[in-house]
């Protein structure tokens, strides 16, 4: 799939994704983590925020909520209406250099292609303060291909491998890499990694 049908797919199936999920996973207990590990009142950018629920309404007030399609944006508007939202692609951002304290990338960046991966974390990198954090899904295996049927549509999905996307992040400048796993919002459970910017 290319850009303009992966973002169809997701104007097509934000509403279904969002009525799917189980709102008990554990993977929002995470987050708890994450803004220990940040400053007092921190600014953190959701990437593929969808309709909220499930991470940016955890989030402290006034954060970012950034994802490709305009109807997960418009659910986000009405579950989180005190956040900000922008609808860009995560492969160029548009926010200053180290503008933001935290990033959290919810089952996110495996719907980019392999190749570009490595510019979304260079992204990351770019518009985090030196010493922020970022928490995000690390999948499991190396695929990439296109699910017919998901969610009665279909979704592009890719990832290089669970050690080949550690290390696309020790290369954009991430340190201190650790996992969790926690249960995710389809009633499975997935392991994500908490990675610090080098100072």
């Amino acid at each position: 799939m290319d850009r303009n049908q992966r973002r169809e797919a997701w104007e097509e199936l934000s509403q279904t994704y969002a009525e799917r999920r189980d709102p008990t996973g554990t993977d929002a207990d995470l987050i708890d983590d994450l803004l220990a590990a940040l400053p007092p009142d921190p600014l953190v950018l959701d990437v593929g925020c969808g309709d909220g629920a499930r991470t940016l309404a955890n989030l402290p007030s006034g954060s970012l909520g950034l994802d490709f399609a305009r109807e997960g944006l418009s659910l986000a508007a009405e579950t989180v209406p005190d956040s900000r939202l922008l609808q860009a692609d995560m492969t160029a951002i548009p926010l200053a250099e180290g503008s933001v304290d935290g990033i959290t990338a919810y089952y996110a960046v495996f719907h980019v292609p392999r190749d570009r991966q490595p510019a979304v974390y260079r992204e990351f990198a770019r518009i985090l303060q030196p010493g922020g954090t970022l928490l995000m899904t690390l999948p499991s295996g190396r695929f990439q291909t296109v699910r017919r049927g998901w969610m009665g549509g279909q979704m592009f999905f890719a990832a290089p491998g669970r050690q080949e996307t550690l290390a696309q992040l020790r290369e954009a400048g991430f340190t201190d890499l650790r996992t969790e796993t926690a249960a995710d919002p389809l009633g499975s459970s997935s392991e994500f990694v908490f990675g610090r910017l080098e100072s």
